[in-house]
């Protein structure tokens, strides 16, 4: 089992509300005396999940020192799912996909803010790569605020294979990049479809992109050449939700 520590008050409050009953254990400042701290150990109380009170020296060693707002807790990290899970889920779908692949995208922050945007936008699942990128760790879970509980990670040894299988279940790849004519806001994406997003500052591989159906970028008025993964792929998760609206 993969366990780990998260802290602070909003990554402990959505480990409460989403995922309770993967709280092994809880360590609550003893001078936390505010309103929020209140609430949570209330929380902590009503679902009988165990927790102690511990000094801010001992809080302060549990996390090196990082700002932990005076609780921590242990608990299970989310399972990240297979190849095969995705082909299951994929041909049982009832809805018109839409999956989001990150091509090698490294930062934990980036992986737990697109987690928190496609949970918000009905992303059905995120692909990620075995290699060079982050799997689900505390970063991603304190990021992603309870949506690492809530839309599945599909890892894969082979993107390009996969991409190539997803093509044959008569999903659409589009790829983002700098280098196209095609705005996302043009583009039509009310049919089945994964968007494509690579990793920081390299962008797709390019035996991924070669699997792309289209490729589509964001316009950009001002003089920032580009926007940061989890921005862009927000942006480009949002019009697709706006598109199936």
């Amino acid at each position: 089992m993969n366990s780990s520590k998260i802290f602070g008050i909003h990554a402990v409050q959505a480990a409460l509300d989403y995922s309770a009953d993967k709280i092994k254990q809880v360590w609550v400042d003893t001078q936390g005396k505010d309103k929020k701290h209140a609430a949570l150990i209330s929380q902590l109380q009503r679902l009988s999940i165990r927790f102690e009170q511990a000094d801010r020296k001992r809080l302060d060693k549990m996390t090196d020192g990082k700002n932990h707002q005076g609780i921590v807790a242990e608990i299970e990290l989310p399972s990240v799912h297979s190849e095969d899970e995705l082909k299951h889920r994929v041909s049982n779908m009832t809805e018109v996909p839409f999956f989001l692949i990150l091509d090698q995208v490294q930062d934990p922050h980036n992986l737990g803010a697109c987690l928190r945007t496609a949970d918000a936008s009905g992303v059905h699942g995120i692909i990620i790569t075995k290699d060079n990128a982050s799997g689900i760790t505390p970063t991603v879970c304190k990021v992603a605020c309870g949506a690492a509980e809530t839309v599945p990670v599909y890892q894969v040894t082979n993107l390009a294979r996969t991409c190539r299988w997803l093509k044959t279940q008569h999903i659409w790849l589009m790829g983002a990049t700098g280098t196209t004519e095609q705005s996302v806001f043009a583009a039509d994406l009310t049919l089945p479809l994964a968007l494509i997003m690579g990793a920081e500052g390299s962008g797709m591989r390019r035996l991924t992109e070669q699997q792309c159906d289209f490729l589509v970028k964001i316009p950009m008025k001002g003089q920032v050449e580009s926007l940061n993964v989890s921005v862009a792929a927000g942006i480009m998760m949002y019009e697709v939700f706006k598109q199936r609206l």
